[in-house]
């Protein structure tokens, strides 16, 4: 299973590879986190996401420097605040894991009322400085997209937003593809609110698998990889085991015409 999860992996636009199942940290603080990262690692993720405000990042780096697995064999991914400096904030960022370049630094949120052209110059120049080796965004419209990319001609690598087959969007997916931005998917596993939906289940029973597992492989068929939450080993031991769970094409069609723009959170942010 670790050898599974190391090899299969998406391009960003910079070039890096980045591993389509992801170990997601939020509400996880103190040894949860540091012990579930750390048994993440162990049984074959690649992937960590975490941000200033889960107040857990020197666990998860103390985690990755004492999991036995080489620094380059993981990708990190951490966020910059609407209220920050970005490039300093990158920096601080760096000296909280207690690492010297994240994979992936991502605007956690657009500022209100605009795009945060100022922030993205930011990350920009921490990506020039080394301190990145891509940069992206989160909860992003189109729109807002748009934006960045008019203001210096670079779009993100990634837009990181929630995403379910109850709640995403064609169009965003779409505009994505064309400007070579990926979609990563928060909140991929509905919060546990939507497990239980019976075509889900179905789809689960045919394919030998569990609803959890269902719902990310969709994410992963298409083209954007999922960062669901796990605190516990069992659950993270299961949703691993989505990379070896293949959907049919009807099947991921099926899921889809699911969409309802329903969210967890009370509102998609891109629509």
């Amino acid at each position: 299973m670790a050898d599974e999860a190391q090899s299969e992996t998406i391009a960003l636009r910079g070039g890096a590879a980045m591993p389509l199942l992801g170990l997601g940290t939020w509400q996880l603080t103190g040894d949860e986190a540091r012990d579930g990262a750390r048994h993440a690692l162990e049984i074959g993720y690649r992937l960590i996401d975490t941000a200033d405000d889960y107040r857990n990042q020197a666990e998860l780096g103390e985690a990755i420097r004492d999991s036995g697995v080489a620094r380059e064999e993981i990708f990190l991914t951490s966020k910059v605040e609407e209220d920050e400096d970005a490039h300093a904030a990158t920096g601080q960022r760096l000296r909280d894991l207690g690492q010297d370049y994240l994979d992936l630094c991502l605007l956690h949120r657009p500022p209100p009322g605009g795009a945060g052209e100022a922030l993205w110059e930011g990350l920009l120049e921490a990506r020039r400085d080394g301190l990145a080796r891509e940069v992206g965004v989160s909860n992003y419209t189109a729109a807002q997209l748009d934006r960045l990319i008019e203001a210096t001609g670079e779009a993100p690598a990634v837009n990181q937003v929630e995403w379910s087959p109850f709640g995403h969007s064609a169009a965003l997916l779409d505009h994505a593809r064309a400007h070579g931005v990926v979609i990563q998917a928060y909140s991929p596993l509905t919060r546990a609110k939507r497990l239980d939906d019976p075509v889900v289940a179905e789809i689960a029973e045919v394919r030998e698998g569990t609803p959890a597992q269902v719902l990310l492989s969709w994410a992963i068929e298409l083209g954007t990889p999922p960062v669901p939450k796990a605190a516990s080993a069992a659950h993270r031991e299961e949703n691993l085991g989505a990379l070896e769970l293949e959907l049919g094409a009807a099947e991921v069609r099926r899921l889809g015409d699911l969409n309802e723009g329903w969210s967890a959170l009370a509102g998609l942010p891109y629509v």
